[in-house]
């Protein structure tokens, strides 16, 4: 049995995973696929893939591409979720922002730096003509954090994906006063280089596995309501969420890549650039 240490956030993308390693796909290959989530997102993961605490990373594209980049020794080795990730822009509900515009100047709460809630406060700030030079961020770690630091006023707004938050925003906590979707598929799967050197036809058959089930994800019967009640959110937001979502079985393409590090390069994200070989790795 092979065991492989495989790390993801702790949200509803990541949902067919969970349902491989219960219905023991993985074990009936002799893979002993370990999952660990990481609430604190891709700036930890990064770390980990780093560290080698993880063989293996769900992880945001923009965040693990930055990391490559910067020296990471891991590969993308498929597009996981081809779908744009919508951020939601949140603050306190009791706060006096109205929109995304009275947010300049203002300090973003996040969870790591090099954490996608960072990188995509650049994206935001791009997109409204904002200067990123003069961006402010509090770390938070995790959802909670949030929450204490928009609440007590110590960070004024945070990005995190639309659907996770929503709870949030329906019990009263935050409000949201804006998107910001990625332009750029969502997640990528990345492997720590020493491990796919090693186990490459591991890696082949964990991809098979877990492409087989997102590509019938949405014929799951019920899956709709197993989301709901798993992730404490209204029927109606996972049905939306379903439909939006593109599981992808691909990797990313040459072109892709160039397009998505371009655009990180031009948001001043990243300051040099990688090959396409140096980041991708197809099997």
């Amino acid at each position: 049995m092979k065991t492989v240490k495989i790390v993801g956030v702790p949200e509803h993308f990541n949902l067919p995973w969970h349902l491989c390693i219960e219905n023991g796909e993985f074990e009936a290959e002799n893979i002993d696929l370990q999952w660990k989530d990481i609430p604190e997102g891709t700036g930890k993961m990064c770390q980990m893939l780093r560290d080698g605490e993880a063989d293996i990373a769900v992880i945001l594209t923009e965040g693990i591409v930055k990391d490559i980049v910067a020296g990471n020794p891991s590969k993308i080795v498929q597009v996981y979720v081809q779908s744009p990730l919508i951020w939601g822009i949140h603050v306190a509900a009791k706060s006096d922002f109205q929109s995304v515009k009275d947010l300049k100047d203002k300090k973003v709460a996040i969870s790591r730096l090099g954490s996608g809630s960072q990188l995509m406060a650049y994206v935001n700030a791009h997109d409204n003509g904002w200067k990123t030079d003069d961006l402010q961020f509090e770390i938070i770690n995790t959802i909670d954090g949030a929450v204490e630091a928009l609440t007590k006023g110590t960070a004024d707004y945070f990005m995190w994906e639309r659907f996770m938050t929503k709870p949030l925003v329906d019990q009263g906590i935050f409000r949201r006063v804006g998107d910001c979707p990625t332009p750029w598929p969502s997640f990528v799967i990345t492997v720590r280089d020493e491990f796919l050197k090693k186990n490459p036809k591991i890696v082949e058959k964990i991809l098979e596995i877990i492409n087989k089930t997102t590509h019938d994800f949405t014929q799951i019967p019920n899956i709709d309501k197993t989301l709901s009640g798993l992730f404490n959110q209204k029927i109606e937001d996972i049905q939306e969420w379903l439909k939006l979502t593109q599981w992808s079985q691909k990797n990313l393409s040459e072109k892709a890549f160039l397009k998505i590090q371009n655009q990180l390069f031009d948001l001043g994200i990243i300051d040099k650039k990688s090959t396409f070989v140096e980041t991708v790795k197809a099997l």
